[in-house]
């Protein structure tokens, strides 16, 4: 409980800043901005058969966009308290990643924290080169934006299917019209726990290029691809990932209201292709004036992996012959929220009600049974959640010309 506390506290500190820092200056432009979530989660079955409640602070974030010299210089920033506020992860249909199995993992407390520089060409000239490289600690330049940053609030299956985060990276960039291109250097190994920093001595043993295609304003296509070192064994002793990943996204007005939709697909591959893991998602989210609704599928294939005698995780350090079968989840998930009130025209609140519905199906044979774990195949979620949002929350992954590519902001997430 103290933990908790204390993050509240930090959490409030940061919201009563964002209400202060705003300054637009032409030698240095920060934005800072804050937002949390207060839920109560209901989930039918979790492991062993039975249901389980739970009641977190999830999503504490801080988030600092600096820019200096014209804009040339940019940092990315963003401080995750998640590892205070939700030690064991938080329930969810599927979700699974870094050592946690139907609860989503916390995320390390340095989030991002990229310096970017940009050097554009000319005005005037046909299809001036624009270039960029960036450092630091954050996204890979692979995939789709991070779920954080999306209208549902529970967490698709294939966050690690179609993101790469919290590495060690380099990425160079250049962009010419509406084709941007984007390379990666990185190190191979995942976070184990929140206060976890990238191995650097594995830094350059992984890489991941990404192309992406405005076909007008709010408009974007994307490829990637990813070649992955030994992602969940920390020293490098385990299989490599092949990951290849292609989306398209809208996010634009339309009459009096705002449209957002991503299709996305998603493969990777492991052990040298014994293992393969798919996926499919669409979502779509309409706003209009101060309410949104939404609604998600996805269809992926997910690896059973050897549990510890807690059920929700798994064996670390992971290798190939720990999984023992793999499952395909099909998840709906719909949902509703609306700005309820503002503080002061910078703080906003925003209740969620959000449903969800699964049946998970093995397949490939091997020793997991969906059926024999959850007591049955159809599993489902409700969440009532309050949203505290400080600022305007920036789009989360995108360095460089990747950034300048994209359209910049949320609305209402």
């Amino acid at each position: 409980m103290i933990q908790v506390r204390s993050a509240g506290s930090a959490f409030l500190f940061l919201v009563a800043l964002a209400g202060k820092v705003d300054c637009q200056s032409a030698r240095f432009s920060p934005q800072l901005s804050a937002q949390a979530t207060f839920a109560a989660i209901h989930v039918d079955p979790v492991p062993g058969g039975r249901s389980a409640n739970q009641f977190v602070l999830e999503m504490p974030v801080a988030m600092l966009h600096a820019a200096a010299l014209n804009n040339r210089l940019v940092l990315h920033a963003a401080l995750d308290l998640e590892g205070w506020t939700m030690p064991h992860g938080v329930l969810g249909l599927g979700t699974w990643g870094e050592g946690f199995n139907d609860r989503r993992h916390p995320h390390t407390y340095v989030h991002e924290a990229m310096l970017a520089w940009t050097q554009r060409g000319r005005q005037g000239r046909f299809l001036p080169l624009v270039a960029s490289i960036s450092i630091g600690k954050g996204y890979v330049a692979f995939g789709s934006e991070d779920p954080m940053n999306r209208p549902a609030l529970g967490f698709p299956v294939n966050h690690h299917w179609s993101q790469i985060l919290e590495r060690a990276a380099a990425i160079a960039g250049v962009r010419a019209g509406p084709l941007s291109l984007e390379a990666s250097l990185f190190n191979g190994d995942e976070p184990e726990y929140p206060g976890q920093w990238p191995l650097l001595k594995r830094f350059g043993d992984s890489w991941a290029g990404r192309a992406t295609v405005v076909i007008t304003r709010g408009f974007e296509l994307e490829a990637s691809y990813a070649k992955v070192r030994s992602p969940e064994h920390r020293p490098g002793a385990a299989t490599d990932q092949h990951k290849w990943h292609a989306s398209g996204r809208l996010d634009r007005p339309i009459g009096s209201g705002g449209l957002k939709l991503l299709a996305e697909w998603a493969r990777t591959s492991e052990a040298s292709g014994f293992f393969v893991f798919r996926s499919a998602l669409g979502e779509a989210a309409w706003t209009r004036a101060e309410h949104r609704v939404y609604y998600r599928f996805e269809r992926t294939d997910r690896p059973e992996e050897e549990r510890t005698l807690d059920p929700f995780r798994s064996v670390r350090p992971h290798l190939e012959n720990s999984i023992l079968g793999t499952t395909r989840w099909s998840v709906h998930t719909a949902g509703v929220n609306t700005r309820a009130a503002t503080l002061g025209r910078v703080v906003h609140i925003e209740p969620i009600l959000e449903l969800a519905y699964a049946r998970v199906s093995d397949r490939q044979g091997g020793l997991f049974s969906a059926n024999g774990f959850y007591g049955r195949n159809s599993l489902w979620s409700g969440t009532l959640a309050v949203r505290v949002v400080a600022g305007n929350p920036m789009r989360m992954g995108r360095y460089g010309v990747a950034e300048e590519t994209s359209s910049h902001g949320m609305r209402m997430r």
